[in-house]
């Protein structure tokens, strides 16, 4: 969903600025998780300002693409005062604040379009696009895209324990769904170093 005004205004620490932006992106993961998504949220800032944000909608959607970066870039393409000249990289001056690393399809899509960096919270050890399976990113050369800087570890935590909260839930959307009845919410949390892969 697109959004134009929101600012906070800019603060004078980029620690402070990226965990504020990453809180936003938070905001949209408890969203997903009260709709039984998968909780992963994010958003696009430009200029000091939310140009969109998002959440997964996958089940929502029966569609497996529909992670939240793709719903936010597609809220920005749909948008004419977001993408005003036409521009082989239209995410240029953008930066993502998402709460998981992108998966490979969403690294792909953001280098494609672009993009000028991203922060996201905790790794993704299955489909990590940034780093922690492939370097779509940057490791992995290309002869048009250019790369970006990923940065992972800013909300790292709370993004770790919200995905830990949905996958003690039931899933009703399962075809034989797996009964999670025993299990218990592990809270504790090996610590890692932020990592900037570029």
């Amino acid at each position: 969903m697109p959004v134009h005004s929101q600012s906070d205004g800019p603060t004078t620490n980029p620690c402070e600025e990226h965990t504020r932006w990453m809180k936003k992106a938070m905001e949209m993961a408890e969203e997903a998780f009260a709709t039984s998504e998968v909780p992963v949220g994010c958003v696009f800032v430009r200029d000091g300002k939310i140009i969109a944000q998002a959440r997964n909608r996958t089940n929502e959607l029966r569609n497996a693409t529909r992670h939240a970066e793709l719903e936010a870039i597609d809220a920005i393409l749909s948008d004419p005062e977001l993408t005003p000249a036409p521009s082989a990289y239209l995410l240029a001056n953008t930066i993502l604040y998402v709460t998981v690393e992108p998966c490979m399809m969403c690294a792909s899509a953001l280098r494609q379009m672009g993009i000028k960096e991203v922060f996201y919270g905790c790794e993704n050890e299955r489909f990590g696009g940034c780093g922690s399976v492939l370097g779509v990113n940057s490791a992995l050369p290309h002869p048009r895209h250019p790369p970006y800087k990923a940065t992972s570890g800013y909300c790292r935590e709370e993004a770790i324990m919200i995905l830990r909260r949905f996958y003690m839930t039931e899933n009703s959307n399962a075809p034989t769904p797996k009964s999670k009845t025993n299990r218990v919410l592990k809270t504790e949390i090996l610590s890692t170093p932020s990592k900037s892969r570029t």
